[in-house]
């Protein structure tokens, strides 16, 4: 009886990953617009005035509130508040891979088809400085380039119980590396998780070489 219920359970279980229910967790839209009959991606530079990575460029989007009645709904909110974007309006394709930045944060991006004579007259100044396109084009002729970063595991020395665990305080913390991703378009570098998420678009629609 109790295998069984276990069974069920794990069938019931949604969470892509362990860790994903308690996660720092948000959702973005990659805006797809069309731009003298070239479709385009459309990209914001956050604000100098912002508190959060001000300058940075980045997809309309940000964190999941509680009362989000799903993923897409809080990408197209944030698309809203920061481009001026009737959800209505959107033409969503689709959702991406999430990005999984960490094990206490994930990122939900969707791709949707957006009006761009629309954002250029409306978006939020206090949050966005400026918006810029990139044809689709050019991303798949483009390779961005990568730099690899180092990341620590620092436990605090002050709080953590290292008499629980093998060695103590000389226990051998793996290190890893993690991809930055750098595309150069212009006058404009776009890097982080944005470049992520924008890599794994490009390589999604790319052609293959059978097409």
């Amino acid at each position: 009886m109790e295998l069984e219920k276990w069974k069920q359970q794990l069938l019931n279980n949604k969470d892509l990953f362990i860790g994903e229910s308690t996660a720092r967790r948000s959702a973005v839209l990659i805006p797809l617009v069309e731009v003298d009959g070239e479709w385009c991606i459309l990209f914001e530079v956050r604000s100098s005035k912002m508190r959060f990575q001000p300058g940075d460029i980045c997809f309309p989007g940000g964190r999941v509130d509680p009362d989000d009645p799903s993923l897409l709904f809080t990408a197209l909110r944030e698309t809203h508040e920061e481009l001026g974007v009737a959800p209505h309006t959107v033409e969503v394709l689709g959702p991406l891979s999430p990005y999984v930045s960490s094990m206490s944060f994930v990122v939900y991006p969707f791709v949707g088809v957006v009006d761009f004579n629309e954002i250029i007259t409306s978006y939020n100044e206090a949050e966005v400085e400026e918006v810029f396109t990139v044809p689709i084009s050019w991303l798949l002729t483009h390779e961005p380039y990568m730099h690899e970063v180092a990341v620590d595991i620092t436990p605090d020395r002050q709080t953590f119980p290292f008499e629980k665990i093998p060695n103590g305080d000389q226990y051998q913390w793996r290190k890893r590396t993690i991809e930055e991703w750098f595309y150069e378009y212009g006058t404009y570098t776009i890097w982080g998780m944005t470049a992520r998420i924008l890599k794994h678009f490009i390589d999604v629609i790319r052609p293959k070489k059978s097409e």
